[in-house]
């Protein structure tokens, strides 16, 4: 249990706050604020151009394809939601940040998160039933239940965010408004908070179970299955195709749940506010831009699509 002690009593919700930030007045950290805004560049032109492939081109609507567009989407709005805020704040000197920009701050980014941990599991699956099983895949795997795991990754995550967020916000704030972090992640946001928070907690770490425990157990025994039946292949062409199609996926599924069990799952004993500033950038705007760079340059379905749009643009 954990209670705070308000001067003259519980003070209602602020109406600003100052968040941190990441960056001081130095020159090693104007080079680190550039560093950081190339990257956030790369990840929405990374982004928007895969997402706008998968429309441009036929070839591309298939479920897998449209799952990536979707992950993309996710990744785009992420980056979005948090850095340019960040850098505004940078840039202004001001560092401040609104109660109800602070709840949309906190509702958006855990939304995004959370769809991102369940499409993740669920484009493991998609992979499953295409290497297990190539002749069913067109009825396991059709368009329909493309938009159905898309449905269910953005509901799912946007409901338990839309509970947090509310009961985060409906707490008694008191003490400082400083939030050590460059956005209101929900750690940080509940360090300010004066009263019991034992319970919401424990539903916070219940939440993470559920968004990153069992996605990862999916993710495990999808992969499992597909290296039996890989195994199994005679095919030394066969083989290096499997493995090909589950690679760039692999890779980004243990960036992504990598850094949010970092984020989330440590001990409270082992967390610094440095620690979740490092780990928060690297699920926030790391992983967003290595995601269509890992899936464009592992892809050739998204590589010929380019090479086709830029040929189709230069004959116009």
């Amino acid at each position: 249990m954990r209670k705070g002690t308000c001067v003259g009593g519980i003070r209602p919700p602020w109406k600003r706050a100052i968040l941190q930030g990441l960056f001081d007045d130095s020159f090693n950290h104007l080079c680190l604020f550039l560093l950081i805004m190339l990257v956030f560049l790369t990840a929405v032109s990374g982004n928007s151009l895969t997402i706008l492939l998968i429309c441009a081109d036929p070839r591309l609507h298939t479920p897998m394809y449209f799952l990536l567009s979707q992950l993309s989407l996710m990744d785009l709005m992420h980056v979005s939601t948090t850095i340019p805020k960040m850098a505004t704040n940078y840039l202004s000197g001001k560092k401040s940040i609104s109660f109800v920009g602070c709840a949309t701050q906190h509702f958006m980014y855990l939304s995004l998160g959370g769809a991102a941990c369940v499409l993740l599991a669920l484009m493991s699956y998609d992979r499953y039933v295409a290497i297990c099983h190539p002749l069913r895949y067109t009825v396991l795997m059709s368009r329909r239940v493309g938009v159905m795991m898309a449905v269910m990754s953005w509901l799912s995550a946007s409901v338990n965010s839309l509970i947090l967020t509310s009961v985060l916000m409906s707490f008694p704030f008191c003490g400082s408004r400083i939030i050590h972090h460059f956005y209101c992640e929900l750690p940080a946001v509940l360090k300010l908070v004066c009263g019991d928070i034992t319970l919401y907690e424990t539903a916070v770490y219940i939440c993470s179970i559920v968004f990153l425990l069992l996605p990862i157990i999916l993710v495990s025994a999808s992969y499992g299955f597909i290296l039996h039946s890989v195994m199994q292949m005679r095919s030394a062409g066969s083989k290096r195709n499997a493995f090909a199609t589950c690679s760039s996926h692999l890779i980004v599924v243990s960036f992504y749940y990598g850094a949010s069990m970092f984020s989330y799952m440590r001990p409270k004993s082992q967390r610094t506010p440095l620690q979740d500033k490092v780990g928060s950038l690297f699920y926030s705007i790391i992983t967003p831009a290595l995601n269509p760079l890992i899936y464009t340059l592992r892809n050739k379905d998204v590589a010929k699509a380019l090479k086709r749009v830029l040929k189709r643009d230069i004959v116009a």
